[in-house]
């Protein structure tokens, strides 16, 4: 039987598969992108591929603290054009 990868949404704290969350990573370089391999470089939050929670993101700024960096309007636009689709 093969491990199946857990991470934790920073917005609800559960826990839930890696496939079924985002990545948004800080780079060394200080930027925010979305990580959808889940291999870049730098510190990185999970949020559930929901536009419930990215709305709850957005209102209690959980991405924010998680990665210790403003996040731009843009990311917050990208993610969810993604999560409509």
């Amino acid at each position: 039987m093969k491990k199946i990868p857990m991470r934790k949404c920073v917005v609800t704290n559960e826990r839930f598969q890696k496939k079924e969350l985002v990545r948004i990573v800080r780079t060394p370089e200080d930027t925010i992108e979305i990580d959808l391999k889940g291999k870049r470089n730098g510190h990185g939050a999970y949020i559930q591929k929901s536009m419930e929670t990215l709305e709850k993101a957005k209102r209690s700024k959980a991405l924010e603290r998680a990665l210790e960096a403003p996040i731009p309007q843009e990311i917050y636009d990208e993610l969810e054009a993604m999560l409509r689709a």
